[in-house]
This record gives structure tokens, sequence and C-alpha cells, in this order.
């Protein structure tokens, strides 16, 4: 399921933080930091972060360090899509010199941007024992660094992935789509085999349904490695070893010989493949610019929330046929998965632009000979404390201190755990009260389906309504992503109710009266989950993969929990009264778009971390 990218560095804002000139007309549907660097062309980065003043320059030997300025990053992640010529290039003796180690150097760059200690200032305060070494003098200062900085041949380079042909974005879109539907696939298809499961283990419900909870457990672990990952080393190295590892993990469930087995794979399978759900988004990120980035990135949604709905249609017929059984839920899984593979590997090329800036520049040093062509991103390191910070700490911080975070947050959580839940109730009213054979009583997930998609195409609506009225001189606000979310917390509570009070009664209602509520239950799936993760983007621009991870941790959380409980809940309170509880818990949330639609400028206003 869609897990939005995790950033490498974050930086919040202090508390008088504002967008700069021009970025309070376009707001981002998801996160895209790319570097902790200043951009110059397009996504190419500066580097003037921060500055050595040569010793020259001071009063004594020690070198000083300019402090970093937090809006020159705020300026990097805000230039992507400005012409360069608005761009503020450093002043000089706003460069950083060489007279460190480029080792020494990515690691002070790393500390200023994490505002952990200086190397400098704590390692080396003592300058009388600095040296190049024995009997070796100082070499001479190096000249400015900004010539040797390479950047983007201007806004029309055709070696950014903006501009390549529609075919080509295309093409990386379907490859790395193909890769998350295989995931989201495979974290539903294995269920349908949960009742020959238990015939063949002699196990209970719960532990049947734990093979679907481990593997979407598995989602909330996966986005702490791969979003740094991704942002470190490029897209496709992490989305092929990701692929590998799934299709390997899949056949072990599909071999396995024990249950234990089953579920250490099954976990794993969600652990190491959840890539695909964090590093896709990201690549429609690298490829699509920003008015049409949403539109591009709902469709993807989409085709995320196919996946469950269309996996218990095939695997119920995989599991009826007796030749087959529920091992071949996985192969199918495997199998699909190894596509993906084949993609990713073969006609999938790197898109992340700090990764492209660098093999452009290890390309012009070979060819030229000049060692001085550099690119920012190659003196960026990985750091795991920092890792464990914005991708631990601080997301639990965001997720219980800050009211967006949290109140979306749950709406949120509840809705994605609603759509593993109904992995059991479409089942239960049309197998269990209409009679229908297995297989044939999955077909009304195509009705939550369509649901679904007609949902995109609503957001897609809104997308193009704001960009209309952005055109014409209105200054959007976060607030301003929260009227789907209005209209699909109706929605998706009228189908609730609709679904529960005429599936429970199948000898008076005729089949199609639930089948055409569970359009509803789909549509307004839709409409709250992904506007809701826009919002928590819009609000939190500067710690958006920090609040997201706090959203990824709450949500996979729901989603592993409701597949447990939900048999024995519709079975015990019967079809209709399970509903109405759910429906009420649903009726509970529907206010959290209004009351942030009224107040939500001034609860940003009291926070440290959102945008005013």
């Amino acid at each position: 399921m869609p897990v939005v990218p995790v950033s490498l560095n974050d930086t919040a804002p202090n508390e008088n933080s504002t967008l700069p000139h021009g970025q309070d007309h376009d707001i981002e549907p998801t996160v895209d930091n790319h570097s902790p660097y200043p951009e110059r062309h397009l996504d190419s980065t500066g580097s003037h972060v921060s500055s050595i003043k040569s010793s020259d320059e001071n009063d004594d030997d020690t070198p000083e360090l300019k402090p970093f300025q937090g809006q020159d990053l705020e300026k990097g992640q805000q230039l992507q899509d400005q012409d360069v010529s608005d761009y503020d290039y450093p002043r000089e003796g706003d460069e950083l010199s060489r007279l460190e180690t480029n080792a020494q150097l990515s690691r002070e760059l790393s500390r200023r941007i994490t505002n952990t200690g200086s190397f400098l200032t704590r390692d080396y305060a003592d300058t009388t024992h600095l040296s190049m070494g024995e009997n070796i003098p100082f070499p001479p200062m190096l000249p400015d660094r900004n010539p040797y900085c390479v950047a983007f041949n201007g806004l029309s380079d055709s070696y950014h992935p903006h501009n390549y042909p529609l075919w080509k974005k295309l093409l990386y879109s379907a490859s790395v789509a193909t890769a998350a539907l295989s995931m989201s696939m495979g974290s539903a298809m294995f269920s349908q085999g949960s009742e020959e499961l238990r015939e063949i283990y002699h196990i209970g419900t719960s532990v049947a349904a734990l093979a679907t909870s481990l593997f979407v457990f598995g989602f909330a672990a996966g986005p702490v490695i791969y979003g740094p990952m991704s942002e470190l080393f490029g897209r496709k190295p992490v989305l092929v070893i990701s692929s590998l590892g799934y299709v390997c993990f899949q056949f072990g469930v599909a071999t396995a010989k024990d249950l234990q087995t089953i579920m250490l794979c099954r976990f794993f399978a969600g652990f190491v493949g959840s890539a695909s759900l964090v590093v896709a988004p990201a690549v429609m990120v690298d490829l699509f610019k920003a008015r049409v980035r949403g539109s591009a990135i709902s469709v993807f949604a989409c085709v995320l929330f196919g996946g469950p709905m269309l996996a218990p249609i095939l695997g119920g017929f995989i599991v009826k046929n007796s030749s087959l059984g529920y091992r071949w839920t996985s192969y199918i899984s495997a199998l699909i998965g190894c596509l993906a593979l084949f993609m990713n590997t073969f006609l999938l090329q790197e898109t992340h632009h700090p990764v492209l800036l660098a093999r452009k520049a290890e390309l012009l040093r070979r060819k030229t000979g000049n060692w001085g062509i550099f690119a920012p991103h190659e003196e960026v390191s990985l750091n795991l404390s920092e890792i464990f910070r914005n991708n631990i700490l601080r997301p639990l911080k965001l997720l219980f201190t800050e009211p967006i975070v949290f109140l979306v947050s749950i709406y949120n959580a509840f809705i994605y755990g609603m759509l593993y839940a109904f992995l059991t109730v479409i089942p239960l009213v049309f197998t269990g009260r209409y009679h229908w054979s297995q297989g044939v009583g999955e077909l009304p997930y195509l009705s939550m389906l369509l649901g679904v998609f007609s949902g995109g195409l609503t957001i897609v609506y809104f997308e193009m309504r704001l960009n209309k009225k952005v055109d014409q001189g209105l200054k959007p606000t976060p607030e301003n992503r929260l009227p789907p979310i209005m209209i699909g917390g109706f929605t998706f509570v009228i189908g609730i109710f609709w679904l529960g009070w005429t599936g429970d009664y199948a000898e008076h209602v005729h089949w199609i009266v639930p089948v055409i509520a569970a359009f509803f239950v789909g549509n307004g799936l839709m409409l709250i989950f992904l506007p809701t993760m826009n919002y928590i983007i819009d609000c939190y621009l500067y710690v958006a993969a920090s609040a997201l991870a706090g959203n990824t941790f709450l949500r996979s959380a729901f989603g592993a929990a409701f597949p447990l409980f939900t048999t024995q809940m519709f079975n015990n309170l019967t079809i209709k009264w399970a509903a109405t509880l759910l429906g009420c818990l649903g009726v509970l949330m529907i206010p959290v778009p209004f009351l942030f639609y009224k107040y939500g400028a001034w609860v940003r206003s009291k926070s440290k971390f959102a945008m005013k």
C-alpha cells in the first residue's frame, strides 16, 4: 500500500518560517527532499551550505566556520521549478574550501545539517597538531569551488528526468507500479487460503489471519531503511534488491514445510519488498513536474488500492482449484514479482536527480582529467544516528505532540485498517449469506475497485480546479486539500451502513444492493486516504518525511491488527451490528477535516514544525 518516500534529511524551520517567494503558489503533493544542498539548475545543487574561511582571514590560526543558514536549505528545497535566473548564487567568500579532506568535509556537512557537534571544534580545536604530514608543507588554497560544481543544462536539459519523453516516463512509472502492485496483491491474496491453512496445520482463525498481519506489519519497518538508501544510492538499486528479496521470500512461503516458516517468510516478504511502496512515489516526484505530479500520484494510488481488491478474486479462484491450492497464491505473487524484477532491472533507469548529477560529474572527470569537477551529492554520507532520529524518534514526537499529525493519522490509519478488514467482510456477506462459491463470492471487490477509481478521478478534478484558481491569483493553503476528505467521510460511512444492513438480509435483499454499497465504500476509502497524506505533507513541508513516517507506523499497526479480529467480530455481532460499530467509528472521524478546515491555520501557527 502507498507509503510515501522517507527522505534522508528533513530540517525543521523555526517558528517564523514561511514559504519563500513564489512557493506558496505550488503546494507539492508529496515529498521532494532530494539533497540537503541548495539547488542551482532545477534540482542541481549549489555548495554554500557552510563555508570555511582561510586562516589568513582570521585573527588566529583556527579555521572559522561560517554559521549555517537555514534559509539556504529551504531555498534548495523550494527552487525546483523556478527559473535559474532567480537563484541567489553564493557570493565571493561563501564557498566551501578544500582545506579539509573530502571525508572530513562530508562529516562536517552532515553535522551542520543535522545540528550535531562540529568535527572541527570537537576533534581538532587545538590546531597546533594539524599538519599535512611529516615534512609535507601545506598546499596552496584552491580557487572558488562553484565553477567546478556540475548542474543540469538549464530548464530544458534532456538529461533531467522532468524532460524525458512521455513514453519513457510512462515506462518507468509502469515499472515501479508493477513492483508496488505485486506487493499490494501479495499482502491480500494469501488470505484466501486461510481456511485450507487452518485445516492443514490445525490452527485457529486468528493464527491463520496472522499471515496477512505480519506481511502488512513489515510495511512499517521497510521505509526506515529504504527511504534513506534510495536518497543516497539512487532509486534503481534499491528497487532491484527489494524486488529480488520479495521474490525469494514469496517462493519461500510457497514451498514452506511448516507453519513457522510460512509466518517468517510472510513477514520478511513484506519487510524486504516494501521498498516499492516507498520509492515508487519518489520516482513519480523525479519524473513529473509539480502541476501534474498530483494527478500522477492519484493514478498510482488507485493502482495500489487495486491490488488488495483484485488479489482476493484471483486468490479465490486459485484456492478453489483443487489442483492448485493455497501455495499457488504465493507462486502467483512471486511470478508477478519476477515481472517487476525484470522491468526494474532492464527497463528502469536511475531517476534520482542528485545521483544523476554525481554520475555526470564522474563522467566529466574522466573525460577532462580535471579532478576538481564534483557534484554535492558525492559528499553526502549515510548517518545512522540521523536515520534513527529522523525516522524513529522525531516521527513519534510529531505523532503524539502535533494535533494535525495525530488526528489525521488516526483517520488515515482507520481507513487503511478497514481496507484489510474488507478482506473478510466481502466473503462473509456474499459467500456466507448469498452462498456464492469461492472466487465468485469475491467478485463484488470489482465494485469497490470502481469506487476507488471514481475517488481518484474526483481527487484529480479537485487538483485541476485548485491549479486553475492558483493561476487566477489564489494563494493556496494546506486546507485546500480537505474538501475531498469531507466528501469521502460521508460516502464511506453511507457505504458501511448500507452494506451491513442489506448484506445481513440476503433472503430479502437482491445481491446488487450490497454490491452498489461496496462502490461507495471504495469511493470513500480513496477520497480519505490520499488527501490526508497530502495534507500532512503540506502542513509539515520541511519535516514531511518524519511526519509521514509516524503516519506509516500507526497505519501499518491498524492494517496489521484489523484482520486479527474482523472475522470474530462479524460472526459474534452479526454483519449488521458489526458494520454499525465500524460505521459509528467512521462517523466520529467525519468532523476532523471540518475542524482543520476552520482552525487549521491557527493550529499551525502554534506549532514550531508546521508551515505558518
